[in-house]
């Protein structure tokens, strides 16, 4: 059987990351985690995702009709590229967004 993440194995892994100082895995994993959680709500909701990326999934989720905008705004910040040098352009912390975000689709 395949080994499949779940949410709250990758947030697990995002906070064990973080709690070692590698914060640019936590936010993998915090992606990973929501990511997760926005196919199962766009799937539920009849949109289809086509590649099997957190990151489409959660681009998509952004530019959902009927989601809040406390819930797009967290999308967005998960998608968020970094700067050239590896620094998050806004002032957010991922494993909250990410939790904030799988609690509100829920």
């Amino acid at each position: 059987m395949e080994n499949t993440p779940t949410m709250q194995g990758e947030l697990e892994k995002a906070e064990q990351a973080r709690s070692q100082g590698n914060e640019g895995m936590a936010r993998v994993c915090a992606r990973r985690a929501a990511g997760i959680a926005a196919r199962i709500f766009l799937t539920r909701h009849g949109v289809r995702v086509r590649r099997d990326s957190a990151y489409e999934a959660l681009l998509r989720l952004a530019e959902f009709p009927s989601l809040s905008a406390d819930l797009k705004r967290s999308a967005q910040h998960l998608t968020q590229r970094l700067t050239s040098g590896f620094v998050l352009p806004v002032d957010a912390d991922l494993i909250a967004e990410a939790r904030k975000l799988i609690g509100g689709l829920e």
